[in-house]
C-alpha cells in the first residue's frame, strides 16, 4: 500500500513551527545581541533619556534570558518579560529593541496555544506604558521629563497592533496546518483500511472457490480410489489445476503488496473468464446453465472484476450450501445497469460447509463500492437466489474492488 509523504510546505512554515524548539538558546542569544547593540545605537539620538548604565544592560539581558524558558512556561515568561520591559521604561532608559524580547515571548505564548495570555500581557504593557508616559512621568526619571507626545503613543500602538495581527495570522495558519495534517493522516488510514479490505476480499474469493472445488474433488477421489481409479485420477487432475490457478491468483494479489503501484503481471479476471468458471463448477459436480438478455457491452476493469467475483462467490455458495447440483446464471444487460442473477433449486444442506461466512458480505461490499446492490435470500418455490445490480457507468473515483 502506497504511503503518501507529507508535504513539508514553504520554508517559512518550517521556521515558524520550529522557532524556539530547534533554535532555543540561539534565538535568545540573537535577541540579546540585538537589544544590546541596537539600544546602544538608538541611545545616541535620545539625549533626553537616562544614559545606559550597568543596570540598563542587566535589564536588556534579563529579557532574553527569560526567553530560554518560554517553551516550558510560555504564559509566565510573557508576563515576566513584559514586567522587565516596564521596569526598563520606568527607569527612563532610551527606547530601542527592548520590545523585541517581549514580542518573542508573546509569539511563543500564541503558538503554544495561550492566545489570551499573550493578549493580556500586551494589554498590560501598553497600559503601563501609557501610565508612565502620561501620569507617573513626574515621579520617575529622567528629571524634568514631560508627558510623552501622543504621536509616539500612536506609533507604539500601531506597532503593537501590527505585532498582534502577525500573531493572529500565524495562529490561523498553524490551525490550518494542524487540520491538514489530521486530514492527511485520516485519509492515509482510510486508504490503508480500504486496501486491506480489498486484499482480504480478493483472497477470500480466490481461496473460497478454489478450495471448494478441491474439497469436492478430494471427496470424489477418495470415494472412487479403489473402485474407479480412472475417475479418481481425473479428480486429482482437477485438484491440481484448481490449486495451480489459486496459487497464481494469490501470488498476483501478494505482488501488489511487494511492489505498490506496479502494474499486475496478469490481467484481473472478468466476465470473459466465465466459461472457465463454469468448467471449474462442473469439475465440482455442479451443472450451470447461462442465459443473457440484452446487448453485452464492455465493462470498466473494476466493474468487470466485481461481476466475475460475485458470480464466482455465488457459485461457491451453491457448491457449499445447496443440495442441488444445478444452478442457473442470467446476465441482464439493461440500459444503465448490469443485473447478475444466480438461482439454485436447493434444498440447503445440513452438513457444515466450512469457510468464513463472509461470502455475502464480500459480495455486498463489491457491489456497494460500485454504487450497486445485492439481494440474496430463499426463493418462494424453494432454493436460493442472488441478484446483483451494478451500474454500467463507473461512479466518480471508482477503483477496482
Amino acid at each position: 500500500m502506497e504511503q503518501q509523504r507529507e508535504s513539508p510546505g514553504p520554508p517559512w512554515r518550517r521556521w515558524v513551527e520550529g522557532a524556539g524548539r530547534g533554535l532555543g538558546w540561539r534565538s535568545a542569544l540573537l535577541v540579546a545581541v540585538l537589544a544590546q547593540a541596537g539600544t546602544g545605537w538608538a541611545a545616541q539620538a535620545q539625549t533626553g533619556r537616562v544614559p545606559l548604565d550597568v543596570w540598563a544592560r542587566i535589564l536588556l539581558l534579563l529579557g532574553p534570558a527569560l526567553l530560554l524558558l518560554r517553551h516550558r512556561h510560555p504564559v509566565a515568561v510573557a508576563y515576566a518579560v513584559g514586567a522587565v520591559t516596564l521596569v526598563y521604561l520606568a527607569a527612563g532608559y532610551p527606547y530601542g529593541p527592548v520590545f523585541v524580547s517581549f514580542a518573542v515571548a508573546c509569539f511563543a505564548a500564541v503558538i503554544s496555544g495561550h492566545r489570551r495570555a499573550a493578549w493580556g500581557a500586551v494589554a498590560l504593557l501598553w497600559t503601563g506604558h501609557l501610565l508612565i508616559g502620561h501620569w507617573l512621568y513626574q515621579r520617575l526619571p529622567p528629571p524634568g521629563d514631560g508627558p510623552a507626545p501622543w504621536a509616539r503613543e500612536l506609533g507604539i500602538t500601531a506597532w503593537i497592533l501590527a505585532v498582534l495581527a502577525v500573531f493572529e495570522l500565524i495562529r490561523v495558519r498553524r490551525d490550518q496546518w494542524s487540520r491538514e495534517r489530521s486530514e492527511r493522516a485520516a485519509a492515509a488510514r482510510r486508504r490503508a483500511d480500504e486496501e486491506r479490505l480489498r486484499i482480504a476480499r480478493e483472497l477470500h474469493d480466490v481461496l473460497a472457490h478454489s478450495i471448494s472445488v478441491i474439497n469436492v474433488q478430494a471427496g470424489v477421489g477418495l470415494a472412487l480410489l479403489d473402485t474407479d481409479p480412472e475417475q479418481a485420477r481425473r479428480a486429482l487432475t482437477t485438484i491440481k489445476a484448481a490449486s495451480k490457478e489459486a496459487l497464481g491468483e494469490v501470488r498476483q494479489v501478494l505482488d501488489t503488496l511487494r511492489a505498490p503501484g506496479a502494474a499486475p503481471r496478469a490481467p484481473a479476471p472478468g466476465l470473459d473468464r466465465l466459461p472457465e468458471l463454469l468448467e471449474q463448477a462442473a469439475a465440482a459436480g455442479l451443472t450451470v446453465h447461462t442465459s443473457t438478455e440484452g446487448r453485452a457491452r464492455s465493462l470498466p476493469p473494476g466493474t468487470d472484476l466485481a461481476a466475475f467475483r460475485i458470480l464466482q462467490e455465488a457459485l461457491t455458495n451453491v457448491v457449499r450450501h445447496s443440495g442441488s447440483r444445478t444452478a442457473r446464471i442470467r446476465l441482464g444487460w439493461l440500459p444503465d445497469t448490469l443485473e447478475l442473477r444466480v438461482d439454485d433449486d436447493g434444498p440447503a444442506t445440513a452438513a457444515p460447509a466450512g469457510g468464513s461466512g463472509n461470502g455475502l458480505a464480500g459480495m455486498r461490499e463489491r457491489a456497494g463500492g460500485l454504487g450497486g446492490t445485492i439481494e440474496a435470500g430463499p426463493r418462494p418455490d424453494g432454493g436460493f437466489r442472488v441478484v446483483a445490480r451494478v451500474p454500467l457507468k463507473p461512479v466518480p473515483h471508482q477503483e477496482a474492488p
